[in-house]
């Protein structure tokens, strides 16, 4: 396969040099396209000059077929000895091979077999390849190939590009969505001083000029939110965060994600944002709002199942674990219950982690269709409003479907005092071992205590979700350019 390659790789070395011996310029510096193929396949009757990869070549004898294609559609084009003279041609035919970029001018017609054809009058040769596309038949259907040649997968695959363009489609809804209602899109720093926003191990990095140590964000949460204290009403920012975290199907260390912060509102309030907005998004961008996941369908044009998150954990656990403030007491009760062995575990390292691990495996796992989960313990998320009847309970919200988070909100904690308590106890747990936990961002208590309005705020994944509405085995499929070993 190698050997063959190479023999190709020589052939068409050797024609790029015929073609400079000829005059011919193999690599043209543009090209006057009067529509692209999508647009040319709505023009039967009319003459085009268009231009694209060609994907496919059958010459027989004085007559053939190319195809030609860009990321969102291909064409087929006749070309023969009719319309060409006998020079252009033969150069068609001998110098102009699959893979190469070329321009066509000519008719739209249909075939009598119903294939939207352009009727070749010149064909003109763009940009010359070195080496020939993946064997047609087979495909390109090896991961670590797919990957690495993200450029080779979106030419030889459909569903590949499907995915990308929709993911497009998606953030480009998202954008114009939140601005028709009100929201202003700003863009906070990707270095940081302080770890927060989220609990989560970050990516450090030093600043030279400044000769101190940052840190790559985890979430826009604290930065937008002081956008709220220092006036706007509703602010987003869709954008890249970063979390050093382990690599599994579901994970990305760079991922992207939107968050917006309304100025007034609820956590409620967010549930109805997000669930009026996600049905509209799915009909625009997929044409349904049924999802096939796992050989299931998932429909989400519909009324969503609430799950109190704190009463189905003491379902679960069969105690009050909002009480418990030992670790390993609490280790010893779960074991006991029989839903894990100790083994299992030993990675937790606070009350923090143990419930959400616990959560993850006993509650998030088993959600099918899409289901608000609320009342969720305030040790899990340090910036969250506590809830006004038991402070140990916030007021947060998640969507899960297909086992995976989809969207968390909650009504943000705009309390300074409360808030560095909070602060103040993940030092503690830091301490304890716990490499996840948040700084105390001094610079955003000082926002704080300076005064927000009530404020509530969402963060929803791009990548995950678009790795559950095509049923993608791994979230890597989601993005163009995945970091690879």
């Amino acid at each position: 396969m190698e050997q063959n390659l190479s023999n190709e790789v020589d052939i068409r070395r050797e024609k790029i040099a015929k073609l400079w011996e000829m005059g011919e310029i193999p690599y043209k510096a543009k090209f006057e396209r009067t529509c692209t193929i999508k647009e040319a396949r709505e023009k039967v009757g009319e003459h085009v000059k268009i231009a694209g990869r060609i994907i496919f070549k059958r010459v027989m004898g004085k007559f053939g077929f190319i195809q030609i294609r860009d990321i969102n559609a291909k064409i087929q084009v006749s070309v023969g000895r009719n319309e060409l003279s006998e020079e252009d041609y033969d150069f068609y035919k001998k110098m102009i091979d699959i893979a190469d970029f070329v321009g066509v001018e000519g008719e739209v017609y249909v075939t009598q077999t119903g294939e939207v054809t352009v009727r070749c009058e010149k064909i003109t040769l763009l940009s010359k390849t070195l080496r020939p596309l993946p064997e047609k038949f087979h495909g390109l259907t090896d991961t670590e190939t797919r990957y690495r040649q993200r450029y080779l997968d979106l030419i030889m695959n459909e569903e590949t590009r499907k995915v990308m363009l929709t993911r497009s489609k998606i953030e480009s809804f998202i954008r114009s969505y939140l601005e028709k209602n009100g929201f202003i899109e700003v863009e906070t720093p990707v270095l940081q001083r302080n770890v927060s926003g989220a609990s989560a191990k970050p990516f450090f990095t030093h600043h030279n000029a400044l000769d101190a140590e940052c840190n790559l964000r985890i979430a826009t949460e604290t930065w937008l939110k002081m956008c709220i204290g220092a006036g706007f009403d509703r602010v987003f920012e869709l954008g890249k965060d970063f979390r050093n975290e382990g690599m599994d199907p579901s994970h990305l260390q760079e991922f992207t994600q939107v968050e917006w912060y309304a100025s007034y509102w609820d956590f409620e309030d967010n549930i109805k944002f997000f669930k009026n907005m996600l049905p509209k998004l799915l009909k625009e961008c997929l044409g349904t709002t049924k999802i096939n996941y796992q050989g299931q369908e998932v429909e989400f044009d519909c009324e969503w199942p609430r799950i109190d998150y704190v009463a189905k954990m003491r379902e679960i656990l069969g105690f009050d674990f909002l009480s418990e403030d030992d670790i390993d007491a609490f280790k010893k009760k779960v074991v006991e219950k029989g839903l894990f062995t100790y083994a299992d575990l030993e990675e937790c390292k606070t009350i923090r982690t143990l419930i959400d691990y616990i959560y993850k495996r006993q509650i998030r796992a088993k959600i099918v269709n899409p289901t608000i989960l609320y009342n969720y313990p305030a040790v899990l998320i340090p910036l969250a409003r506590r809830n006004d009847k038991d402070k140990r309970i916030i007021d947060v919200f998640q969507v899960v479907a297909g086992g995976a988070e989809l969207v968390k909100a909650y009504s943000e904690l705009v309390d300074p005092i409360v808030q560095r308590k909070a602060l103040e106890q993940q030092l503690e747990e830091k301490a304890q071992g716990d490499d996840e936990t948040m700084d105390v961002d001094e610079d955003f208590l000082l926002a704080m205590e300076h005064g927000m309005p009530p404020i509530s705020g969402l963060g929803f994944g791009i990548d995950r979700f678009v790795q559950f509405i095509f049923d993608l085995p791994n979230i890597r499929d989601t993005i163009l350019f995945p970091l690879m070993k």
